[in-house]
């Protein structure tokens, strides 16, 4: 990774990284999408709380895509509205884990493992997309770490799946839930860590 200096005056180097996190935007709308009504169908809170976590990606990349063409001050409040979005996030998918787990959910298993493993197939090409960008500035990193999050999220959600067919009980749904919480309120964390590390290195830049 560069240093702290060219970190703050990091430029995007192409347009080609513009028009990566124009796919990862468009990937993650639709994403969500169907998250949210697969979610709904099959009564699933991990899916619900997934296509959250996916809404809440798709308006980092716009955020981030903004940012982008703009100066060292307008990337780090972008990075600092993500990562206090991821936080929201978190706070979101547990109440949700909390009034269903008072509720009676009755997740469809097969509709909940059909959905993760589009949703897996659709992270690993964002992946694979913002790889070779993931080391630029603040901004960027942030998008990464939602990146890495999906991922885990789906693989989670899989699990979930997984276990209400085999168990035939709702509760593994809601821990998956409650897990992806946990995941989007360490990701928040991070981002906010790195800005303000930055914050430290040069706070006349980034304020």
């Amino acid at each position: 990774m560069s240093s702290d200096e060219d970190e703050l005056d990091y430029v995007p180097k192409s347009e080609a990284e513009r028009q990566a996190l124009r796919w990862a935007f468009a990937l993650n709308v639709g994403l969500a999408a169907g998250l949210a009504i697969t979610g709904l169908v099959a009564d699933s809170s991990a899916l619900i709380a997934n296509a959250l976590d996916n809404t809440s990606d798709a308006l980092v990349y716009a955020i981030s895509l903004y940012a982008a063409t703009r100066g060292t001050r307008w990337k780090v409040r972008a990075a600092r509205l993500s990562g206090s979005m991821l936080l929201v996030l978190a706070a979101g998918i547990l109440i949700d884990v909390v009034r269903r787990w008072f509720g009676t959910p009755e997740p469809v298993g097969p509709l909940i493992i059909t959905m993760a493993v589009i949703a897996a197939v659709v992270n690993i090409l964002c992946l694979r997309i913002l790889k070779s960008h993931r080391a630029g500035d603040v901004n960027l990193r942030a998008v990464w770490t939602f990146s890495i999050n999906d991922m885990l999220s789906n693989f989670g959600v899989l699990l979930a799946g997984l276990l209400v067919m085999w168990l035939g009980r709702a509760w593994p749904d809601l821990v998956v839930g409650l897990a992806i919480a946990a995941v989007a309120a360490k990701g928040g964390v991070e981002i906010l860590l790195d800005v303000q590390r930055m914050h430290r290195q040069a706070p006349d830049a980034t304020e």
